[in-house]
């Protein structure tokens, strides 16, 4: 019996599933947005809404634990300083999920993940001539 097991199995290994999702997360972090299949965007927003609600309290605890699952450091740090702006007002639900269609090859239900709330533009510094 799964009874209080959460998460999908993906006929993936356990390492496997979690080197995925740390892959997917880190390039949803870098890139606002991913497609992927359907089961893997379900199972990704739980991971993201929680690195984003870590990122939100922000303390050194919280920066450790994204570090250990997220694969680039400079994709953490631009994280934690974009995420009280970016997500500040909103109280979960960080992820959009848009279905795209088909995969050609297998005809997979495909699905857009997107983060929500308005990207954060770093103020551009001055040259120094």
């Amino acid at each position: 019996m799964r009874h209080r097991k959460s998460g999908v199995k993906l006929s993936r290994s356990s390492s496997h599933r979690k080197a995925m999702f740390r892959n997917m997360v880190t390039s949803l972090f870098k890139y606002d947005r991913i497609s992927t299949t359907d089961a893997k965007a379900k199972e990704l927003r739980k991971w993201a809404d929680g690195i984003v609600t870590l990122a939100k309290r922000g303390d050194l605890h919280a920066r450790r634990q994204v570090l250990a699952i997220i694969r680039e450091k400079d994709v953490a740090h631009k994280l934690f300083e974009d995420a009280p702006a970016r997500f500040g007002s909103i109280a979960g639900g960080y992820t959009r999920l848009t279905k795209i269609g088909l995969r050609a090859g297998d005809t997979a239900e495909m699905t857009m993940v997107e983060l929500v709330g308005e990207k954060v533009e770093a103020p551009a510094k001055a040259n120094e001539a």
